[in-house]
């Protein structure tokens, strides 16, 4: 009973930490869309529909990781919506110009 128990703890960390890797290199892709755009000052290739669109999605997973107390979801989603509003923020800012 304690080796079940033992593995299953086992098999939870590793199940965890591919969460967190995942969350991680889905998250890091956006950094250089928004560097390139603050650098660039240009956003009009990138769509409303789309931003709302995908923000709406990175909440829905948000909430859902929270009803789970999904660390890895949390925190990966939590993360991409701040860089997708930064993405949104730069958009309107330099579309306004």
């Amino acid at each position: 009973m304690a080796e079940l128990i033992y593995e299953n703890e086992s098999y939870m960390r590793l199940t965890s930490l591919l969460g967190f890797i995942a969350g991680i290199l889905t998250t890091v892709s956006f950094v250089p869309q928004v560097l390139h755009a603050w650098r660039s000052k240009r956003c009009d290739d990138l769509s409303w529909g789309m931003l709302l669109t995908f923000s709406s999605g990175v909440v829905l997973w948000l909430v859902y990781g929270v009803r789970l107390w999904a660390m890895p979801v949390i925190v990966a989603n939590a993360v991409t919506l701040a860089l997708l509003l930064a993405i949104m923020a730069l958009k309107a800012r330099y579309t306004a110009r």
